[in-house]
């Protein structure tokens, strides 16, 4: 296996680093790319995070396997571990790169094009190559809350096996974003499911648990490691989801919480103003489970409110 130029042999682990760019100051900034081999071949999995700067969780999932060594001696194949994708929006508690642009938006990339397309560009030209599934981790964005999920596309059979075999709490059905990284791997012959979980530039120890015990449970399907933890309970699924927006501007006070049930006609919080001359409930259209919940309380009308899964099972 070669990556930047770098040749990693069976039986080792080797840490690439490969040069984006270069700061307005001068810094360079490397992306680290962790590669872990058996002597024994196997299947290649991509296990990543940052792809969005400021999801901490998904950085956290990928860290804690490796300072934990549970990667160093796999039975076979090979884990490419990428912690932080992006760099430049770690940096600077920012989902996209300082030009504004979302990494995972831009791919198959351009080595010299902006600076997430040419991390896009390293991303398709050097790892997804040799991957042949991973698992991409993500968090709710802009005061967002997820409930610990894994979203694969209903066209890809290989991910939906990968979703189960991972054994998050809910399955998602989600089709494929253009231009996005689970969509270029899905062109070369890989399949990426999305784990989701927690709220960005927030630590949430229940979400990264539940990441890194799915992860595992992967590897442990694909017999790489020994041991994984067992799924808690049976994954609720969902084909379909829908937002329950706000119906007028002012502070939103919430009833209802990610992983709970509701049903249509549910009251699901109110909106009331600053000065305490309206209040507004918000009921939900639908029945189904709850994918994710707003945090921000002031909402603008038409904002997002929550995220309901249409379940099947």
């Amino acid at each position: 296996m070669i990556i930047n130029g770098v040749s990693v042999s069976p039986g080792s682990n080797t840490r690439v680093k490969a040069n984006i760019a270069r700061l307005a100051s001068g810094t360079l900034i490397d992306l680290p790319v962790y590669v872990f081999r058996s002597k024994r071949p196997g299947p290649v999995v991509l296990l990543s995070g940052g792809l969005h700067g400021d999801e901490i969780n998904g950085i956290e999932i990928v860290r804690r396997m490796i300072e934990d060594s549970l990667l160093e001696k796999l039975n076979r194949g090979t884990v490419v571990a990428v912690p932080v994708m992006n760099i430049y929006g770690f940096l600077n508690f920012s989902r996209e790169v300082p030009d504004g642009k979302d990494i995972n938006r831009s791919f198959p990339g351009n080595a010299g094009g902006s600076l997430a397309s040419r991390v896009a560009n390293f991303m398709s030209k050097q790892v997804l190559p040799a991957v042949d599934f991973g698992v991409d981790f993500h968090t709710g964005g802009a005061s967002r809350f997820n409930f610990p999920q894994v979203r694969y596309a209903a066209s890809d059979q290989n991910a939906a096996e990968i979703a189960r075999a991972f054994g998050a709490p809910l399955l998602l059905e989600s089709p494929f974003i253009e231009k996005s990284l689970r969509k270029q791997a899905f062109k070369g012959g890989a399949s990426i499911i999305v784990y989701e979980g927690g709220e960005s530039l927030r630590i949430d120890e229940e979400v990264i648990r539940e990441g890194l015990n799915g992860a595992m449970r992967l590897l442990h399907h694909h017999k790489m490691i020994d041991y994984a933890p067992p799924s808690a309970a049976k994954a609720v699924a969902c084909k379909g989801s829908t937002w329950l927006r706000a119906k007028r501007s002012g502070i939103y006070k919430g009833l209802i919480k990610s992983g709970m049930a509701v049903n249509k006609g549910d009251v699901i919080g109110r909106i009331t103003d600053p000065f305490g001359e309206f209040s507004v409930k918000i009921k939900s259209t639908t029945t189904g489970f709850v994918l994710g919940h707003n945090n921000m309380p002031v909402v603008n009308q038409g904002d997002a409110l929550l995220h309901i899964g249409t379940s099947t099972g």
